[in-house]
């Protein structure tokens, strides 16, 4: 009776464990990684040289607009210094004519003392 009873035991627990359809999982996709951009080797077809990347730096609007704004920058720069520079020039010019009048005016007191 125990082997009977082991043996149906074992028939049941095989004929259950059987019967189960095998589940189908797709692993395509899982095998795919999921990059947003593709890792190109810098010798192969498609990749872009340093210079290629600089040029397209370069043609962008934000590198043409701080272009501009440094040349604007510095054109108010040397116009700013050529304004101090004749400013300069005319202090000197009035420094000198005043120097000039002090002068005479020592010379011509000068030679009336004498005169005298």
């Amino acid at each position: 009776m125990k082997n009977t009873f082991s043996v149906i035991l074992l028939v049941f627990i095989f004929s259950a464990c059987s019967k189960k359809d095998p589940v189908y999982v797709d692993n395509s996709q899982d095998l795919k990684p999921h990059y947003d951009t593709t890792a190109i080797d810098s010798f192969s077809a498609g990749a872009t040289s340093e210079d290629v990347i600089r040029k397209i730096k370069m043609s962008s609007q934000k590198y043409q607009d701080s272009i501009k704004e440094a040349a604007r920058l510095q054109a108010e720069e040397k116009r700013i210094t050529e304004e101090l520079e004749k400013e300069n020039k005319k202090k000197q010019e009035e420094e000198k004519k005043k120097a000039n009048e002090e002068k005479q005016k020592k010379a011509s007191e000068s030679s009336e003392v004498k005169t005298e």
